[in-house]
């Protein structure tokens, strides 16, 4: 047999016998590549346990080996050679080798231990005279040696593309050989019994390659021995029940003798099959089941989920199951999910749940618990696990509150998974019959679905957001929700066989409704911060069209039923007006229901003018704007009349509410009105002169209305300017009446604006709160932007560019800084909230931030304005500002200048604050502020940008070291507070070269008068020589910079007088590391993977570089 690394590729004699290929040697590759046993027994056994010890994990480049690719398979083919290349020659060359086998077991026995030898990758060959000489243990050891001086080649792991099937192939070889051996040398307690001994001692080496290889054939011995005891056990029972039936007819005979013997032997092999997967099972699955390298663990967990299930009688039993439950605490992801899916298989079959109640009882807390996995894979396959529990109602109810919370947890994958659970458990109810629903006959069963989707929904009754969470999880499950006349029939209470629903239950149902039609044809429903289009298929794009046409039958004669018994109602109106979007309108006249389209429309305008919500106002314009545009021929024309006719009416409404506040009545009607035209305007203009006229001499005629109705006066000029603005750019000719009228009707804004922000400022108007203030920030943001000058390019639309004086500007920020150092909480109760997102104090920071961006106002003196405030209004107003400063280093702005005036305003509100002396702690918290604006400032500079950006932080140090000496000791304080985190991130030469400089300024002052307010200089010069004395980057080590480590695991304590065991006895390193996550170790994830050796090595080479940098520096 060849048994010596080939470097060249050679085919073998095929005549060629074992014993004269065992004897072949060309002497390459040096001695250690071809070693016998009695080489190996030389060696003494504790160096050789020093030489393999047991904590290494060898993974080092080793020599690539070549193979023979003979198309023709030759009669004594070399067996790994067999396992390398094509799989389908398998069967026959390990029906060759049994039968040469059953001639000479000696020489093919050792054939198939160099087999084994080399499939783990490794290149030894035992003599066959010396085979049962050999010792287990220095065949190990000697292998152990092989792979730390690299001579072993990773055939399991190799890219290459000739190895790509020999995992497969290997373990097919292996199943072979066993099932070709099961009438012979399978019970013959040498061949199988030498193979384990060996397969196990190697699974428990350092080397990974050893023991993934022989963990793979040691699995692999397993379940093919469960194959043949599976067949045994078949063939015990016929011989058994032949021998019943023999023993009617006679008790005894040559034919009851001979099947007693039959079924002796049958037993007895059947005992010898489960004696040898008790042995692989204790001497190998036990230890590496926590194996360092996951994809053990994970082969063995998969293995021990085949055994339970396919040899029950044996393997399911608490002694075996106890390990799927303490692997579902295991620290890799792949390994607890290939336990969760081994017992989702144990689960599905009925008989096993008897014997698993126990361990049920132990690990179901934990199975729920996994369903929050933080991998999302696992946490789906822990919830299919569940319905595998409930399924045999082995969990109580109560123990799925925390499931339930999962509904609108952010991975759509776990919502989806539990919305399964939730429609299986609690709506099909398919677990457990004997629960009680809403009676009703077979053809009932989407009613009665729907009853229970309502009572899920009760629960969610004050959050339509969670509403829509759970039917979005629901839905892909739930047929009824696409059961359109079953719905509307329980809507308009026709179905006499089931209950009325009440109001609750109506307003869930009208929300399932509309969000399950939207789901139908193929809307989004959950808010996504993924703001990219949807593409759809061919196919999905007909089935949505299928869907539009369904519901649009469906609806069409019962849509004007629903909106009569509805309309007043607030919460049910928005949903159900806008489903018309999402119909196919042409239908009405193909099937000739143009009278039922007319009265929808109808009742939506009535709908319009019957509510001041936003929601049910912006549903009702989308409906009817909808509806003009995407109507055809008649339809279409009847449409626009009625939008008309609602904005006609809409301005006779407002007339009349002006009317009605003049004569001293409520404003209320004003307030909906203006609402009404608002959101109008927001979709279409309402270009009506009298309007914009009418709305100024309300505001110049009543300054103390409602701060909430000025607001929307305000609002509706700014669109209506806005509006005429489009209409005068799309034109191809502007007439100068035109032009002239849209200057007037912006000045006119503009000096209301002007005129609020005035009274507010000097205390006129204080009996508004800060929603009008907040309002007139966004509109003055949204004119200046929408008139800077830089849109208006062209010779006569130059009149329209404007820009606002420093004054204007200056009293714009101090409302701005006034809004943001409000809590948003402050008029909690005041006004409608509807629009509160327009008014809070993020809608403040983007407004300001908007004009820099749009270079609608000069940014010297607002930009560093708005950078002071990075840190003082939360973490939404900080993350606006922080993007706002990206922005601007995008458009390559002098950052220096920007950074250097922020960080001297918010050092002077400290000042300021300083002098009144009024606030001890106000003071303490502006010092504060001014030292983490500084820190996150300066934080900017890191990585690359530090190197890309020396020179402008360089600039704003020497700035600031001059703005601290301008009036000295006073503003000293500003070089420790703010330069020094600046100063810290230059490279050392400048840092010297700055300390100098400072150094000088403070040569002849006399700093014992003041030494409290020269202490921050000395101070700041304390910490530079601190940086430049460590000749390092300091602020790095501030930042978390990755420090480099011991890699590996902690050192034992060796004694000396510890006995050392043999290498195959002990446990490897890869054992002492369990996979558990009991252990809480999950920042060692990544260093224990790597190989002892590697880190042994890299540490002797970061000594060794330390010492070289001490010589240095001691001769320098």
């Amino acid at each position: 047999m060849e048994d010596t690394p080939r470097p060249q590729k050679r085919s073998r004699v095929p005549g060629q016998d074992d014993e004269g290929e065992a004897n072949k040697d060309d002497g390459s590759g040096g001695e250690n590549h071809e070693r016998s046993a009695s080489e190996a027994s030389d060696q003494s056994p504790s160096q050789m346990e020093l030489d393999a010890s047991p904590e290494e994990d060898f993974q080092e480049n080793r020599p690539q080996l070549k193979r023979n690719r003979n198309s023709i398979h030759p009669p004594h083919q070399n067996l790994i050679e067999v396992v390398k290349g094509n799989g389908n020659l398998i069967p026959k060359a390990v029906k060759i080798w049994v039968e040469r086998y059953e001639e000479n077991p000696r020489p093919a026995t050792v054939e198939l231990l160099t087999m084994l030898f080399e499939a783990c990758g490794a290149k030894y060959y035992i003599k066959e005279e010396l085979l049962d000489e050999t010792d287990v243990d220095d065949v190990v050891v000697a292998l152990v040696n092989l792979a730390r001086t690299g001579e072993v080649e990773d055939y399991q792991s190799s890219r290459k593309k000739e190895f790509k099937n020999f995992k497969e192939n290997l373990v097919s070889f292996w199943n072979n050989l066993v099932l070709e051996c099961q009438n012979g040398p399978l019970f013959d307690k040498v061949l199988f019994d030498k193979c384990m001994d060996y397969i196990i001692a190697l699974s428990c080496t350092p080397p990974r390659v050893y023991r993934q290889v022989a963990t793979l054939m040691g699995l692999q011995l397993v379940t093919s021995f469960i194959s043949v005891a599976n067949t045994l056990s078949s063939q015990r029972e016929t011989t058994q029940r032949q021998l019943n039936a023999e023993k009617k007819k006679r008790a005894d005979g040559p034919r009851v003798e001979s099947l007693n013997k039959r079924l002796s032997d049958t037993h007895d092999q059947i005992t010898t099959l489960e004696e040898m997967m008790r042995k692989i099972f204790t001497g190998l699955f036990v230890h590496r089941y926590r194996d360092i390298d996951p994809s053990i663990r994970m082969s063995c967990i998969q293995s021990l989920g085949i055994w339970i299930l396919s040899y029950p009688s044996l393997f399911l039993q608490d002694l075996y199951l106890k390990y799927l439950g303490w692997t579902l605490n295991d620290k890799s992801a792949g390994v607890r999910k290939a336990s969760l899916l081994a017992l989702q298989k144990l689960y599905e079959v009925d008989e096993n749940v008897p014997t698993l109640s126990l361990f049920t009882e132990r690990f179901s807390n934990r199975m729920i618990e996994m369903a929050d996995d933080a991998d999302m894979s696992v946490a789906v396959c822990a919830i299919g696990l569940v319905k595998q529990l409930l399924r045999h109602q082995l969990i109580p109810d109560d123990d799925l509150g925390p499931l339930y919370d999962l509904l609108i947890d952010d991975p759509q994958e776990i919502r989806r998974a539990i919305g399964e659970l939730v429609y299986d458990h609690l709506i099909a109810q398919k677990f457990n019959s004997s629960q009680s629903g809403p009676k009703g006959r077979d053809d009932d069963t989407s009613e009665i679905h729907i009853f229970r989707m309502l009572q899920i929904l009760r629960e969610f009754s004050t959050d339509p957001i969670l509403s829509i969470y759970v039917i979005d999880d629901v839905w892909e499950y739930m047929k009824a929700m696409t059961d359109w006349k079953c719905i509307i029939s329980m809507l308009l209470d026709q179905n006499p066989r089931t209950d009325s629903i009440n109001d609750e239950d109506s307003t869930n149902l009208i929300r399932l409704l509309f969000a399950s039609i939207r789901k139908a044809v193929g809307e989004r429903i959950i808010p996504t911060t993924d703001n990219r289009k949807q593409y759809h298929s061919k196919a999905q794009r007909e089935m949505f069209e299928n869907n539009r046409r369904d519901i649009t039958v469906a609806m069409m004669k019962n849509y004007p039923q629903l909106l009569r018994k509805f309309m007043a109602d607030k919460a049910k109106v928005s949903s159900l007006v806008e489903i018309i979007v999402h119909m196919k309108l042409e239908l009405y006249s193909l099937k000739r229901q143009e009278q039922n389209f007319k009265t929808v429309l109808r009742l939506i305008k009535d709908a319009f003018f019957k509510h001041g919500e936003k929601e049910a106002l912006r549903s009702c314009i989308k409906a009817i704007t909808f509806c003009a545009s995407e109507s055809k021929g008649e339809l279409q024309d009847f449409s626009r009349s009625k939008l008309k006719d609602l904005e006609d009416e809409l301005l006779s409404k407002l007339t009349s509410a002006v009317k009605e506040v003049a004569d001293d009545n409520d404003e209320y009607s004003l307030l909906v009105n203006l609402k009404r035209l608002y959101e109008l305007q927001l979709s279409k203009p309402v270009l009506v002169e009298s309007m914009f006229d009418e709305i100024v001499t309300t505001l110049r005629n009543f300054r103390n209305l409602d701060e909430e109705v000025i607001g929307f006066l305000l609002l509706n000029m700014l669109l209506y300017v806005n509006w005429s603005l489009h209409s005068i750019i799309n034109s191809e000719e502007v007439p100068e009446a035109s032009l002239s009228s849209l200057l007037s009707k912006r000045d006119t804004l503009f000096e209301e604006l002007s005129y609020f922000l005035n009274t507010r400022e000097v205390g006129e108007s204080r009996k508004h709160g800060t929603q009008l203030a907040s309002r007139i920030c966004v509109i003055l943001t949204e004119a200046w932007c929408l008139f800077k000058k830089s849109t208006f390019d062209s010779v006569n639309l130059k009149r329209l560019g404007y820009c606002p004086d420093t004054t204007l500007l200056d009293k714009f920020w101090k409302l701005c800084e006034e809004l943001l150092n409000t809590s948003d909480e402050t008029d909690e109760d005041d006004g409608n909230k509807e629009y509160i997102e327009e008014t809070n104090r993020d809608a403040i920071a983007i407004a300001a931030c908007k004009l820099i961006d749009c270079d609608a106002v000069p940014k010297d003196f607002l930009g560093p304005e708005i950078i002071s405030h990075f840190i003082m209004h939360g973490t939404t107003v900080a993350d606006i500002i922080k993007n706002f400063i990206t922005v601007l280093r995008k458009k390559e702005y002098d950052m220096f200048n920007i950074f250097l005036e922020s960080l001297k305003r918010a050092y002077h509100r400290y000042v300021n604050e300083l002098s009144c002396g009024h606030d001890e702690f106000k003071t303490s918290k502006r010092l504060e502020e001014c030292r983490e604006l500084a820190a996150r400032l300066s934080g900017m500079y890191i990585g690359a940008a530090r190197n890309k950006h020396r020179l402008e932080i360089l600039r704003i140090v020497k700035e600031g070291i001059e703005y601290a000496f301008t009036d000295v000791p006073k503003k000293l304080l500003f070089l420790e507070a703010v330069v020094l985190p600046f100063a810290s991130r230059l490279p050392v030469p400048d840092i010297m070269d700055i300390r100098r400089e400072v150094q000088k300024r403070t040569v002849n002052v006399k700093s014992d008068e003041d030494p409290s307010g020269w202490r921050p200089c000395f101070t700041f010069l304390e910490m530079l020589e601190e940086r430049c004395s460590k000749n390092e980057d300091f602020q790095d080590e501030r930042e978390g910079a990755v420090v480099r480590r011991r890699r590996g695991r902690p050192r034992k304590q060796q004694h000396e007088t510890t006995e050392r065991k043999r290498l195959f006895e002990e446990q490897s390193g890869s054992e002492e590391d369990s996979g558990s996550d009991k252990e809480k170790h999950d920042d060692e994830d990544d260093d224990e993977d790597a190989p002892l050796i590697e880190t042994i090595r890299s540490a002797a080479k970061l000594r060794a570089s330390r010492v070289a940098a001490n010589r240095e520096r001691s001769n320098a």
